[in-house]
């Protein structure tokens, strides 16, 4: 049974790429996205600054909104829950940890789930918004500068996540995803002055981004590899860190629906700890993760997927 979340229409893949317009040519490289370009060249010039007001304090209050998106937000909300839903929360835990999500700046719900559950569907093939097959530098950032990305129209949006486009704060929430940041930016402002403003928006901000993007460039370039999945996903400790365990990929490629990633004690993995947290607390119900223990005796461990092939594993625990 394929833990892979797909479009609710029914087409061939050709079909669906051509009406999508998720192919190469409908990528439309040759566009630029003026809007985001602009967006990120001031945010990235903000985290430059930033280093001009540098304070213990404000350090570790970005350090702290870091983690809230970044770990509350990226990884446990649009990730592991709204995207592969790998657990199931209370509304309003959902919605709260979405908003930690807007917090990253990486669009709101609708197009970042939308993005990735296309990303999974067509991994390192045409059609993935954002593979180093196309380019190490499209698949880091290129991919949001230029051509569709997360900008597909909303009929396109609407087949992949139609799970959220009947959801009233999630349509919110897409439209207005910027007011977060200007809400925490005022009220860091209030507080400590420009300080907080430049290391608790903007410098946490650009770190989180290029975090991300990561994920999407470098764990696909660079990397151990467990599984024999049919796409170019490792495992990197580095992005690991940088992601609150996001940086697994390969693991989580193999088996998307695990709201665990890390696999094995050594694979830290911060945001499954949060999940494991909210469970203990009563926050998190049907649960589902993989670990190396409860899969069968003999993984599908690989160290050229030249020589390897699909390997798949229903296995899992669900709590």
């Amino acid at each position: 049974m394929s833990n892979q979340i797909t479009p609710t229409v029914n087409a061939s893949g050709a079909a669906l790429n051509s009406a999508a317009g998720l192919g190469k040519d409908g990528a439309q490289r040759d566009g630029f996205n003026w809007g985001t370009a602009t967006a990120m060249i001031l945010f990235h010039i903000g985290a430059l600054a930033a280093l001009f007001f540098f304070t213990w304090k404000a350090f570790l209050v970005a350090a702290f909104l870091w983690w809230v998106s970044g770990s509350l937000g990226i990884g446990m909300a649009y990730h592991r829950l709204l995207t592969h839903r790998g657990y199931k929360t209370p509304k309003w835990v959902e919605y709260f940890l979405t908003w930690c999500a807007t917090l990253a700046l990486e669009g709101g719900p609708i197009f970042w789930v939308a993005t990735h559950r296309i990303h999974h569907q067509y991994s390192d093939v045409d059609g993935d918004p954002h593979s180093p097959i196309d380019g190490k530098w499209w698949s880091h950032m290129g991919w949001i500068l230029t051509g569709r990305s997360m900008h597909h129209d909303t009929t396109t949006l609407a087949r992949y996540v139609p799970d959220l486009t009947k959801d009233k704060f999630h349509v919110w929430m897409t439209k207005y995803h910027w007011t977060s940041n200007v809400i925490v930016g005022l009220i860091l402002f209030a507080i400590g002055g420009l300080p907080w403003l430049m290391w608790g928006v903007f410098a946490r901000v650009v770190v989180g981004l290029h975090a991300t993007w990561a994920v999407n460039s470098i764990t696909h370039m660079w990397g151990s590899r467990r599984f024999a999945t049919k796409d170019l996903s490792t495992n990197n400790w580095l992005v690991a860190l940088f992601t609150f365990g996001e940086g697994w990929h390969n693991n989580h490629h193999a088996h998307p629906v695990s709201a665990r990633h890390g696999m094995t004690w050594y694979e830290f993995d911060l945001n499954w700890y949060g999940i494991w947290l909210l469970k203990k607390l009563g926050l998190a119900r049907h649960v589902y993760k993989v670990t190396m223990d409860n899969l069968p005796p003999k993984p599908a461990l690989v160290s050229d997927l030249k020589r390897a092939e699909l390997a798949v594993s229903p296995a899992a625990g669900n709590d």
